[in-house]
């Protein structure tokens, strides 16, 4: 069955993300010439130019990619999770994991905020990281877990000091006993939001 143009476009995105994504993450964007992209996915710079106008728009595909697999990956982690507490729980080890993983660093972490400017970083995370932690905190709140309603800035507050956390084990000379002593930290920090033990 022929294709159609949607298929068509469909294939030429998704072998540019393929080609570039891994260039991203292993050399960092400002590494990666447009050229490289082009030739190891077989195609075009015209190419590149019409379907994301150029390597940042490349890029910004790339970083919302991830994000939606690790927003993906966080919920099928905490599907099965009993309580909103239990969830909590393990969306914060997971994204501890998920971010010690050398492609999110570079790319979601490291790279996104200059590349695309601090606004829509901020934005595109609105849509994943943020969505989901005033998700758990309204739910957290609705059963009387949380100490108090959760507003915009008290998500935003709880996501940057999960942000820092990753950046404080990516740069340590020991990941192992950063992730232990980041753990215990965020514990101390966020057990304030809560009005009950657990």
């Amino acid at each position: 069955m022929p294709r159609t143009q949607q298929d068509r476009s469909k294939a030429t995105q998704a072998a540019l993300m393929k080609a570039a994504r891994p260039m991203f993450a292993e050399r960092g964007y400002a590494n990666v010439a447009a050229d490289e992209i082009v030739a190891a996915a077989g195609l075009t710079r015209g190419a590149l130019h019409h379907h994301f106008k150029d390597k940042q728009g490349l890029f910004r595909a790339v970083f919302e990619q991830i994000e939606t697999e690790l927003s993906d990956e966080i919920d099928a982690a905490i599907a099965t999770a009993d309580d909103t507490a239990t969830r909590m729980a393990i969306s914060l080890r997971t994204f501890l994991d998920v971010c010690e993983r050398p492609e999110v660093l570079r790319i979601a972490l490291l790279d996104a905020p200059t590349v695309l400017g601090w606004d829509t970083w901020r934005e595109i995370e609105s849509e994943h990281g943020l969505k989901l932690i005033n998700r758990l905190m309204t739910q957290a709140a609705s059963e009387g877990v949380l100490a108090h309603e959760p507003s915009e800035v008290l998500t935003r507050f709880v996501f940057s000091v999960l942000v820092e956390a990753v950046m404080v084990i990516a740069h340590a000379d020991d990941a192992t006993a950063a992730r232990a002593q980041v753990e215990q930290s965020l514990g101390i920090v966020l057990s304030g939001l809560f009005s009950a033990p657990g």
